[in-house]
């Protein structure tokens, strides 16, 4: 109670932000931060993270900012596609489709997997891990806390050289921008 109260306080009452990235999206999303925005039991209708539709999987995919109404997603625009790099076994977004729409329809999808013309898609060649209406990356209703399977931390100016397409998501920037 005592952490749970600690993170409700940081979330309501101090302007704070969430950022879970792989397991971490695992954590906010179990504990229901994502898509809520509070802690709070699941439910049948609360949508979750689960085993990928093939296995664990280690390579780079595209991804389109479907919203930018998060803090996190300040420096970019709706329709910017990346490369990022996904290495997980259980990143595979599942839930009521009736839900996931709701959410995708209140901005809190804020990234999907495509094809190469930007459609998402659940062709496993584009989106590795199954993951329902294309869904990487999910927020709160506020935007403020974020969760995303795709590793954006790994990417660096020294990185991926022999990797095509935009690879840098201004997260950090944008999470520091925040509150300056």
């Amino acid at each position: 109670p005592r952490v749970k109260d600690a993170v409700h306080e940081l979330l309501r009452q101090r302007d704070g932000l969430m950022l879970g990235i792989c397991n971490g999206f695992q954590a906010l999303i179990k504990l229901g931060l994502v898509p809520y925005g509070e802690i709070r039991e699941q439910d049948p209708g609360s949508p979750t993270l689960t085993f990928n539709n093939l296995r664990y999987t280690s390579r780079m995919a595209t991804t389109r900012v479907t919203s930018n109404r998060s803090p996190w997603f300040s420096k970019l625009q709706a329709g910017d596609t990346h490369t990022v790099a996904i290495a997980h076994g259980e990143g595979r977004i599942v839930g009521p489709d009736a839900t996931l729409r709701q959410l995708l329809a209140a901005g809190q999808v804020a990234t999907q997997y495509v094809d190469p013309t930007g459609q998402p898609t659940l062709d496993s060649e584009y989106n590795p891990n199954g993951s329902a209406l294309g869904i990487e990356a999910l927020t709160s209703p506020d935007g403020r806390v974020l969760g995303k399977m795709a590793h954006a931390e790994r990417f660096t100016s020294n990185v991926w050289r022999n990797a095509y397409g935009s690879f840098d998501m201004k997260l950090f920037e944008a999470g520091v921008a925040y509150f300056a």
